[in-house]
């Protein structure tokens, strides 16, 4: 079953209520200060962009600025492609935080080329996400990335080219995982955080450019730990 219902406001906005297996959602918005709704949603009051089932597959294109992609996704082999062009976009997601299919086999790509730009992705928080594949490329500055895995041999790679970028990252989980890191910019600043508990994590960063600041903890204790 899927939903969508108008709302009204000032710029676009996509407000999509989607259960039920095997989905196929493409959604593309041209413009400024769209919004696909969501978490945190403001100017018509929208309520989640919400997809619960097995077998998804998610196609967003927002070409623009100041956009917002906002949402909860609960699915197992959930298939993802984000594409944002533009600067002063935010990206808010979370999938399957509450284990309700468990985030398996998860395949989530996101593009984005632009400046001063706000990402926040969490996969799986309380399930494992076996076998996922994360790939980030961002070409742009001032970009802010925040995401963290639970891992279950999942693997996360991060393309990042440009000044004054920030990658925030957090893998925690029981089965370990693989994180690449490769930089190319000035001022950039990483936090990476590997915990996951009596099993091992792997890093690689490759990192061209002057000035910043690094921190890297693993803990196979699987306690809290911080920068």
């Amino acid at each position: 079953m899927l939903s969508a219902l108008p709302t009204y406001g000032a710029d676009n906005e996509i407000y999509v209520d989607q259960s039920g297996a095997t989905a196929n959602i493409d959604l593309e918005q041209l413009g400024s200060a769209n919004i696909i709704g969501g978490l945190n949603s403001v100017a018509g009051t929208l309520t989640p962009l919400d997809l619960d089932g097995t077998s998804l597959t998610l196609d967003i294109n927002q070409i623009g600025d100041t956009n917002k992609f906002l949402g909860d996704i609960l699915a197992d082999n959930f298939t993802g492609f984000f594409e944002f062009d533009g600067s002063g976009n935010n990206f808010t997601i979370q999938v399957d935080p509450t284990n309700t299919y468990g985030a398996d086999g998860s395949d989530v790509n996101v593009d984005v080329t632009g400046d001063s730009n706000t990402f926040t992705l969490d996969l799986a928080t309380l399930a494992m996400s076996s076998n996922t594949d994360l790939d980030w490329i961002i070409n742009g500055d001032s970009n802010t990335f925040d995401f963290d895995i639970n891992y279950d041999g999942a693997t996360n790679y991060v393309d990042v080219d440009g000044d004054s970028n920030t990658v925030n990252f957090t893998g925690s989980g029981y089965a370990g995982g693989y994180f690449y890191l490769d930089q190319t910019g000035s001022n950039r600043t990483f936090n990476i955080i590997q915990s996951s508990k009596l099993a091992a994590d792997w890093l690689q960063i490759d990192s061209v450019g002057s000035n910043g600041t690094v921190c890297v903890v693993q803990n196979d204790g699987g306690t809290t730990t911080s920068c």
